[in-house]
């Protein structure tokens, strides 16, 4: 049959143009059902038997959804539980014009054989098309055509003779549209419906509130609002760390899964504290989501070993559940597929290999080839019977252990923007041969602290400008390095090197010998540097006494200086505190690690950091000095008291005292905690003190009130001294140039509000780098275990939990648990105390922070997905599972001096 529609229209010109439009409507259309005999449907979607189990709805029934369902409750629509739906054209249509993301998920799940999902063209079935009619919205309409096709299919099976008690359900949460549809002898429920059939399965997590509820819970203090971070070291443990106005923030303790409430690592959340009487400590055990099912009685007695009892009440922190989903952080996730056990099992879980992010339940049946694989995993949804989140197969990145794979993993993993420079990018570079002309408006100067005119190079807005904003920061690999900038820059035009002339701006002070400044001032300049030398190279010229040259006099004279400086810091507070690093020597044709040191810092690499630090303080003044409301400047809080409870705890156990009333007070303290007959003790508070530390951060200064830098115990700080490998120098940069009138200021740059979105955009980039940096020593790490057999190394235990030890082994800067159980046999008889913390093992021996032990360090390359550096107990001999993984630790746990 053809239904036809005429309108006119008119046309540009100005002219009226007739148009026809033709509707086939058909009779072969079929229902999809197994119970029907009129339809010649040779493949039938839709079950005869299609009961579930429901209080509400005990008898078999087809589901319909209208438009709205299928839009907000795709992820209930998802579950397995949810079979036998009829999807109408006229929904699917309104779906795919909507929302393509809900629109490709709802498509997916009709191809899924076993969810017996049915799409019917009801727009061209000659019985249920409909017209609009006059003044009829578009929605009235569909939700009619919804209907019309409900009531179409509720007639036409009961025509079959074998229907039974089979009944057609529609779904709709619109309460007019539901009142029509029982008006005409419709059954129709509401959404809630569908989880009462969920319910049946049991409900694992409480339901997330709607996003108006949490808003007002917010507006009320009711709820706090915050971001939700993971640990590292326990899947049923997070914290959310709630930001106030001012200098105010707080942490909420989360424990348990229902409490986690199906979070993941960075969303946006609500929570609700609970009473001071319901407040726990944070957990000492070590708790790993490794194991093979997801049994419900295996998952209490995980819960289990969270309780334990807290004698000293200092310790108990704000704690609270999630009550809902702000904001969603998702992104596609790499790691490695665990196959079903199950023969020909099509649903698998996926470990990713940030331990923060939960396991992922994926459909495939490509399980047996993508075993051993690097892969990437997208979530898609989490529905509340569901212990683990429902996601799909992405891409398959290649073999597990392969460089070039791990390294994009890594990549990837760590969201680090990767991709070559775009044409439009390297089309804003200078054109070689480039060199400088009268019109660079600079001066000439001999003296004192350069820094690479990147600003001259990178202007406001254009393509390679905002590249380099997304990237934030150069990425430092072993082996590799990512750059911010197009190599031409970071590598030639922005190096300082030696006899060549090069754009800078500079930053000049009179000091007297008492490293006093009379005065500074900065401006833009063109230098002609007269040695590139190494930190070792410049180290061996103020060593040799033979030496007497003018450059070897200069860096005797700066070292001086620095020394002085660096004296006059550390007596108003700063801290020194420690972090193991090191350092690969690759193969020059492999590219392989041969060997692994751990890096060693000399007097150079102090002096040009210390004047490093003054160029940064000298430009933060002068920046909010001129521009009070925009200053890009840089911050390090003090951490809250409690962060200290472990360093307080290992001195005291060598009747030693740490001091935490300010930041000079811990200096001293830390100064003054040395034994004799323990060298390294000293260097190990000070690795301890480290991780007590919170997180650097760039901020806006009209955004906040709070800039001192606890580390620093500077009352203002930011980073000018490298632009070619952070774009908060670019901008530090841009604002010094129009404070001293060197440059023209911009709106972007006088915006607040810009200035703040740039700053979190730093942040996050920044705190990525990190990790990927990290991640990538822990591969290369296990690459120069790869063929060295068995090791015994000294090593120091810098934690101590409620059933594992945390290992140091300083030679290599690796750190490994050290596991008392295992779960798949029983383990050795523990007690600890946290008060300590001591761990007994089997009434043999008992274990304390900064014990020395001895391990064995060796490859386990038994399992291809999972490759882990073994470390087990050589001395004492305990009894127990010992495995360790040497994961990176968090940006916030290991600080360097922020210069």
């Amino acid at each position: 049959m053809l239904k036809s529609k005429t309108f006119v229209k008119k046309t540009r010109a100005g002219g009226v143009m007739k148009v026809v439009r033709e509707h086939y409507l058909r009779d072969d259309i079929w229902c999809g059902s197994e119970v029907c005999t009129e339809c010649k449907d040779g493949a039938p979607v839709l079950q005869q038997d299609a009961r579930v189990e429901s209080d509400l709805c005990a008898y078999p029934h087809y589901l319909i959804p209208d438009t709205n369902v299928v839009l907000h409750q795709i992820d209930i629509l998802e579950d397995p539980l949810i079979r036998n739906v009829i999807i109408l054209q006229t929904v699917l249509q309104e779906v795919r014009h909507r929302s393509p993301p809900v629109y490709k998920r709802i498509k997916d799940a009709t191809h899924e054989k076993e969810k017996h999902f049915y799409t019917f063209t009801n727009e061209h079935h000659r019985q249920t098309f409909i017209e609009r009619e006059q003044g009829e919205s578009i929605n009235d309409r569909n939700d009619r055509a919804i209907r019309v096709a409900a009531k179409w299919y509720t007639e036409h099976l009961n025509k079959a003779p074998s229907v039974g008690e089979l009944k057609v359900v529609l779904l709709t949460n619109d309460r007019a549209n539901r009142d029509k549809a029982e008006q005409n002898g419709l059954l129709a429920y509401r959404c809630k419906y569908i989880e009462h059939i969920i319910t049946g399965s049991k409900l694992l997590f409480p339901e997330h509130l709607p996003l108006s509820r949490i808003q007002a819970g917010i507006k009320s203090g009711t709820f706090l609002q915050g971001t939700f971070r993971a640990s590292r070291d326990n899947y049923l443990e997070a914290t959310v760390f709630v930001q106030r106005e001012g200098d105010d923030s707080t942490e909420v303790l989360l424990q348990g899964l229902q409490n986690l409430n199906r979070a993941v690592h960075q969303d946006v959340v609500a929570v609700e504290l609970f009473p001071k009487e319901q407040w726990v400590a944070p957990s000492s055990v070590v708790l790993q989501d490794d194991r093979p099912s997801d049994k419900e009685t295996e998952e209490e007695e995980a819960e289990k070993k969270l309780e334990s009892p807290v004698l000293d009440p200092s310790r108990l922190k704000p704690t609270g559940r999630v009550v809902g989903i702000i904001k969603r952080n998702w992104r596609p996730f790499c790691g490695m597929l665990n196959q079903s056990q199950i023969k020909e099992a099509t649903r698998h879980l996926f470990t990713p290999a940030d331990r923060r992010i939960p396991r992922i339940r994926i459909e495939t049946r490509q399980a047996s080839t993508l075993v051993g694989q690097r892969i990437i995993v997208a979530i898609d949804g989490w529905p509340r019977n569901s212990r683990y989140p429902n996601g799909h197969f992405v891409r398959n990145l290649g073999g597990a252990g392969d460089k070039d794979t791990e390294t994009e993993v890594l990549l990837l993993e760590h969201d680090v923007p990767h991709q070559p420079f775009s044409q439009a990018v390297l089309s804003f570079l200078p054109k070689m041969p480039w060199g400088i002309t009268e019109e660079v408006n600079t001066v000439w100067v001999p003296i004192l602290f350069h820094i690479a005119d990147v600003s001259h190079f990178i202007r406001p807005g254009n393509a390679l400008d905002q590249e380099a904003a997304s990237r934030g920061t150069t990425v430092y690999l072993c082996g590799k390095r990512i750059d911010m900038v197009p190599e031409l820059l970071s590598s030639n035009l922005c190096s300082l090197r030696s006899n060549v002339e090069r754009l800078a701006f500079s930053c000049i002070w009179e000091m007297n010998h008492k490293a006093e400044i009379l005065n500074t001032r900065f401006t833009k300049s063109i230098i002609n540097s007269k040695a590139s030398l190494t930190y070792a190279e410049a180290q061996m010229r103020i060593d040799d006494a033979s030496m007497n040259d003018d450059i070897t006099k200069s860096l005797r004279g700066l070292n001086t200086l620095a020394k002085i400086l660096k004296g006059q810091r550390i007596a108003k507070g700063a801290l020194t505190l420690s972090s193991p690093e090191v350092r690969f020597h690759m193969d020059s044709e492999t590219h392989d690690p041969i060997d692994l040191q751990t890096k060693e810092l000399k007097d150079t690499n102090s002096m040009v950091e210390e004047f490093m630090l003054l160029a940064n303080i000298s430009v933060a003044q002068k920046i909010y000095e001129e521009f009070s409301e925009c200053a890009l400047l840089r911050k390090h809080p003090a951490p809250p008291p409690s962060n200290y409870d472990i360093l307080i705890k290992a001195a005291k156990s060598r009747e030693l005292e740490i001091r935490i009333d300010s930041a000079k007070a811990l200096a001293d303290s830390l100064n003054e905690a040395v034994l004799e007959d323990f060298p390294y003790f000293n260097t190990l508070l000070r690795i301890l003190a480290t991780r007590c530390m919170m997180q650097a951060v760039y901020f806006c200064s009209g955004m906040d009130s709070d800039f001192h830098h606890y580390g620093l115990a500077s009352p203002i700080y930011t980073h000018f001294t490298s632009p070619i490998r952070r774009y908060s120098d670019i901008i530090v940069h841009r604002l010094l140039a129009v404070a001293i009138n060197a440059d023209s200021t911009y709106p972007d740059l006088m915006d607040k509000h810009k200035q703040s979105s740039l700053c979190n955009n730093l942040n996050y980039r920044h705190k990525m780098a990190q990790y990927a940096q990290r991640a990538s020593v822990a591969f290369h790490t296990q690459l120069f275990f790869k063929n060295k057999g068995i090791l015994n190394e000294e090593g120091f235990i810098l934690f101590v939990r409620k059933n594992a030890i945390i290992i140091l082994i300083p030679k290599f800067g690796l750190e490994g648990t050290v596991f008392f159980e295992n779960n798949d046999k029983p383990g050795p008889r523990l007690n600890f105390d946290s008060e300590g913390p001591t761990l007994t093992v089997e009434d043999q021996h008992t274990f304390h922070i900064f014990d020395r032990v001895k391990v064995t360090i060796s490859l386990d390359a038994s399992n291809i997905q999972h490759q882990k550096i073994r470390m087990a107990l050589v001395e004492p001999v305990i009894p127990g599972v010992s495995v360790a993984l040497p994961e990176p630790e968090p940006e916030a746990k290991k600080l360097k001096l922020d210069r």
